[in-house]
């Protein structure tokens, strides 16, 4: 069913306690107007209950909190940059020990070892020289072995007397003249008997008188003594 009563005469019952409220307000305050001048009017006293800080009192407590925040926080970046700095004294110390013991290492490697002192080389073995198996090599082997006792002998003179005595047959012997008569016979190139060979034998050769350079050396130094030299025999000596 439409209403008959206006838009704003229309009002719900919410508007209508709050329009009476606002009423009962305005009321009042028109009574209070009409106080008598000089007679004050009564305010109501109403219990506070204290608080704990003032707002003075909590504006000094954040200073003070401030301020002591900032020391510890001062302390803490002093602590950590003296570490740091602790820490980059011991590596700088290490790094120099672990220079200094290379250097010194370095040092005592390229430090020169010196030689052992040479020994002396032991005199080196003379060389035999080698002469050949025949009448040439007993010939030259004989002379050097006179050469070394100073027994003057020539190559010529020793092999002239050498072929005509025994043509070269160093176990020749004569079994037929006086001496062979007389158990001594003459023996080997240059044809010596036993007691001539003993008496003029050569150190450094055989004791055998049909050993070729035993003979040819005994029977030159007979020469030489007798002769003078190998050279100066050309018969039978």
């Amino acid at each position: 069913m439409r209403s008959t009563t206006t838009g704003t005469a229309r009002l719900t019952t919410l508007h209508k306690i709050s329009a009476a409220g606002l009423t009962a307000a305005a009321g009042a305050a028109a009574l209070a107007f009409a106080v008598t001048p000089g007679q004050a009017a009564e305010t109501p006293s109403i219990a506070v209950k204290p608080v704990a800080w003032t707002t003075t009192d909590l504006g000094a407590h954040d200073h003070v909190g401030t301020q002591s925040d900032k020391a510890a926080a001062k302390a803490k970046a002093d602590a950590a940059a003296a570490k740091v700095k602790a820490d980059a004294a011991a590596k700088a110390k290490a790094d120099k020990a672990r220079a200094d013991q290379q250097a010194a290492s370095r040092s005592e490697a390229r430090t020169p070892v010196k030689p052992a002192p040479a020994k002396p080389a032991a005199p080196a073995a003379p060389v035999k020289k080698a002469y050949a198996d025949n009448l040439d090599g007993w010939i030259k082997e004989s002379l050097d072995i006179l050469k070394s006792k100073n027994i003057p002998a020539t190559y010529e003179g020793i092999k002239r007397n050498v072929m005509r005595e025994s043509t070269g047959n160093p176990r020749a012997i004569n079994d037929w003249d006086i001496n062979a008569a007389n158990g001594v016979p003459s023996k080997g190139l240059l044809q010596i008997i036993d007691p001539t060979f003993k008496a003029y034998h050569v150190e450094g050769t055989s004791w055998d008188p049909y050993d070729p350079v035993a003979n040819i050396t005994a029977s030159c130094n007979y020469a030489a003594d007798k002769y003078g030299s190998m050279d100066n025999v050309n018969s039978a000596y």
